[in-house]
């Protein structure tokens, strides 16, 4: 599939007069995608009942006659005023019980069914009416599921879904008493009615129930989102995506994911270094005007798994944006390095957000391709660069991976749930061992945990998923390559209570996790063979083989055959080293990279990618700030 540009429009926001000069310079600029829609309920209905389609037809007929192809958004993330007087009970309740109001966006409950109601009435009528429009050649559900917080919802509606839910997973009171373990400081429910949702407890609540509501609150998610898909397709063949974000673990996207089509992503890579990334000063400092080297290309791979191979950038930042603690502005080459790099990773499409900066309301100090007074502004350049090249240059196409990454949306309510150790994060976890793979130069898939075949990879990697599969575990047992698991893997139930036997109870390795320790910043555990483990630290009995140990003696990694248990949270180092290590073990050969340089191989091209910002010397080629080198494999 040939890879393209795109761009995020709000024709309701300018002048009709200017939508034609706009789409011709979209189209002049190379662009192929328009997504609109997405925010623009109030337009289309802006009475209960009373559609105004007219500006859209409008819209879309510009941006179709200009050569444009339309994603369409349906606009179930920004409920007009209108709606909270029908559904005053609609909007969400945060967990110390405030209710979270109307005046910017998102203000729904997932589980209030009159509002999946009044949904569907609006994408049917979407639907029905641009269903099968030649323009619209994409659609995408809502807008950024979880954004701002907004799936736990502590609401009367919350309330009574979670009850429907427990009743349809237990059947009975005493089942669900039994799975919690409600015998416990005296918790036993008599009915399911009794049921209340884990906040304003006096002290911690039951872990089971705060679980269970963690697992209720992302299946509401996947619902609410089928609602629409289910619409739409009766109505359409075109493709079906939703847009999510980078460090954003609320639900299972893989669910979600079942759903559709393609799966996006929105990628800021300034505003996630600054927002979501939990690293050092320095770190940051470093690649404040250029983003994280690892974090895009992560969630690159994570929903290229979640699109089950379709997967698109919805809205890449081309400038600074408005709602980071610091708001930098790209290093000159960034909005075109970003954009290569999704390709290399298998993006079909990338679309800036947005075309034009807006002058008024909420996001009008964030970037666009366009200033508000309609001047190109940096990106809009280098986009086109982009665009000129991906005309040059044949389909770079995608490859499978020698190393898999598994990951799981459960295992990070489970350890927010109970992190143990104020520090212990799942996604730090998972990112840190990402990084490392990065590091040694390695091409990596991310697998869903339900995954139950792993012959295609010659190492797989497991860490700090709570509870393993069936279907993983199985396909574990069989495994022919190096598997590293841990730590703190298979070590809860799927309701979340301690598993008999121990953890981790993987096949044929004769070891149990006998006592674990959070470890506070400056109390890290030597390793013998160099190194430390940070965070978090296991102690191991068994008659598995000993591959390293700690200074005080303790099996810090041990192995049956091609399994592998890591007992603790290695630091940059001590992973790299160990990693190598079972790479080299099955023909695997690492290529430690200079700090800030990474590779990437397609099926036909190895991409180079600087986020440094100054040149990088590498493999007898000088790569400059922000730059980025390809050649044909």
């Amino acid at each position: 599939m040939k890879r393209t540009l795109g761009v995020c429009y709000y024709p309701e926001h300018w002048p009709e007069a200017q939508w034609t000069e706009d789409a011709a310079r979209m189209k002049a600029l190379g662009l192929t995608w328009v997504r609109i829609g997405e925010f623009a309920w109030s337009r289309m209905e802006p009475v209960p009942g009373t559609y105004d389609w007219g500006w859209l037809d409008r819209a879309i007929a510009v941006l179709g006659a200009a050569g444009l192809q339309v994603a369409l958004g349906t606009p179930t993330a920004t409920p007009p005023r209108w709606m909270i007087d029908r559904h005053p009970d609609m909007l969400a309740v945060d967990a110390q019980g405030r209710v979270r109001g109307f005046g910017s966006r998102r203000h729904y409950d997932f589980s209030h069914r009159g509002y999946r109601g009044e949904c569907a009435k609006i994408v049917g009528a979407m639907a029905e009416r641009y269903g099968r429009n030649p323009h619209v050649a994409a659609w995408q559900t809502d807008n950024e599921y979880a954004c701002h917080d907004t799936v736990l919802s502590y609401s009367d509606a919350a309330r009574d879904a979670f009850r429907d839910w427990c009743a349809q997973r237990y059947q009975s009171p005493e089942a669900l008493n039994r799975a919690w373990g409600n015998v416990f400081w005296s918790m036993d429910y008599a009915g399911f009615d009794d049921i209340g949702l884990p906040n304003l407890t006096v002290t911690e609540a039951n872990p089971a129930h705060v679980m269970a509501f963690r697992r209720f609150a992302s299946d509401e998610v996947v619902s609410f989102n089928k609602v629409q898909t289910d619409i739409i397709r009766r109505h359409s063949a075109a493709p079906i995506a939703h847009n999510y974000m980078g460090n954003i673990t609320d639900f299972d996207h893989f669910g979600t994911g079942a759903d559709l089509d393609i799966a996006s992503w929105d990628s800021y890579p300034l505003g996630f270094l600054s927002d979501r990334l939990e690293m050092p000063a320095e770190h940051k400092q470093r690649f404040v005007r250029q983003g994280d080297p690892d974090f895009q290309a992560f969630h690159h791979d994570l929903y290229r798994a979640v699109g089950r191979g379709r997967w698109w950038i919805m809205e890449q930042q081309p400038g600074p944006v408005n709602w980071a603690p610091w708001n930098a502005d790209p290093l000159p080459g960034m909005a075109r390095l970003w954009a290569w790099e999704a390709f290399a990773h298998g993006a079909e499409a990338v679309c800036y957000f947005r075309w034009r900066q807006a002058p008024f309301a909420q996001e009008q100090m964030h970037a666009g391709l366009l200033r508000p007074d309609s001047a190109p502004a940096q990106a809009f350049d280098e986009a086109g660069v982009v665009a000129r090249e991906l005309a040059a240059m044949p389909d770079v196409g995608t490859a499978r991976a020698d190393v898999a990454l598994v990951f799981d949306y459960a295992s990070a309510w489970a350890w927010q749930t109970q992190p143990q150790g104020r520090d212990f994060s799942y996604f730090r976890l998972v990112f840190h061992f990402y990084r490392c793979l990065r590091r040694l130069g390695m091409n990596v898939d991310i697998l869903p945990p339900d995954t139950g075949d792993l012959t295609a990879y010659k190492m797989v990697l497991a860490p700090g998923v709570a509870t393993l599969s069936a279907p993983f575990l199985a396909a574990l047992a069989a495994y022919k390559g190096a598997a590293l698991i841990g730590p703190r893997t298979n070590s809860k139930t799927p309701e979340f209570a301690t598993p008999l036997p121990l953890p981790p109870n993987l096949p044929g390795l004769d070891v149990v996790v006998a006592r674990v320790e959070s470890l506070p910043p400056d109390v890290p555990v030597p390793l013998a063979q160099g190194g430390q483990f940070l965070h978090w630290r296991e102690k191991l009995e068994g008659g598995a083989a000993v591959v390293e140990t700690t200074t005080d003696g303790w099996p810090a990694l041990v192995r049956a055959g091609d399994i592998h248990y890591l007992a603790g949270w290695p630091d940059d180092a001590t992973l790299d080293r160990i990693v190598s290590e079972a790479a080299q073990s099955v023909g695997i050969d690492p290529d430690p990279l200079p700090e800030g340089l990474r590779r990437r191989d397609t099926g036909t091209h190895r991409f180079w990618f600087n986020y440094n910002a100054v040149p990088v010397e590498w493999g007898g080629v000088t790569i400059p700030p922000a730059g980025v080198h390809w050649h044909e494999l």
